[in-house]
């Protein structure tokens, strides 16, 4: 429970500081490994003292987990988009939608971020969870609630949103 506390208190205090350590974090867990990574090189690379380290952060953990949900946030869709109202502009935001999605999940750091969580996962379940959710679930549930949108204004027929997500994200990974 604390670890869950500090990890939305920190969030919740998005500062200067806090980006330069997760920024620094996440430079030293993909050149040294998570487990070759000290709180102390962290600090040292983003010009903290262990102490504000520890103020934004309860453990190194909490830190890769906020690195799973920065990179993560950037796959799903935009906030500010409009709900569709025609079906070309349904069109077009699906196809924003995959490209983002293609290309997010393609750059390198995002690859890297997620290879960490991948390697801490069974010693860290709470890290497979923040990247099932923060990855796979948030886009999943952005793209349901674009489509439960198409759906009210009648421009998709009936289905469950969550799965007709799933068939879109199908085809669009598998071919």
């Amino acid at each position: 429970m604390r670890q869950q506390s500090v990890i939305a208190d920190s969030a919740a205090a998005d500062t200067p500081m806090r980006r330069r350590i997760l920024s620094a974090a996440f430079e030293a867990f993909v050149e040294e490994g998570y487990a070759g990574t000290s709180t102390l090189d962290i600090a040292t690379r983003a010009r903290v003292s262990k102490r504000d380290l520890y103020a934004h952060f309860g453990s190194k953990q909490d830190m890769l987990v906020a690195c799973i949900k920065s990179r993560a946030e950037r796959m799903r869709l935009l906030p500010d988009l409009p709900a569709p109202r025609t079906r070309q502009m349904l069109a077009a935001t699906l196809t924003a939608f995959g490209r983002n999605l293609v290309r997010e999940t393609s750059d390198p750091h995002v690859i890297a971020t997620f290879r960490l969580a991948i390697g801490e996962a069974t010693r860290s379940p709470e890290v497979a969870e923040a990247l099932d959710s923060a990855g796979r679930g948030a886009t999943r549930s952005a793209l349901a609630g674009l489509l439960a949108n198409a759906q009210l204004a009648e421009l998709i027929g009936p289905g469950n949103p969550t799965e007709l997500a799933m068939q879109y994200l199908g085809l669009l990974w598998e071919g």
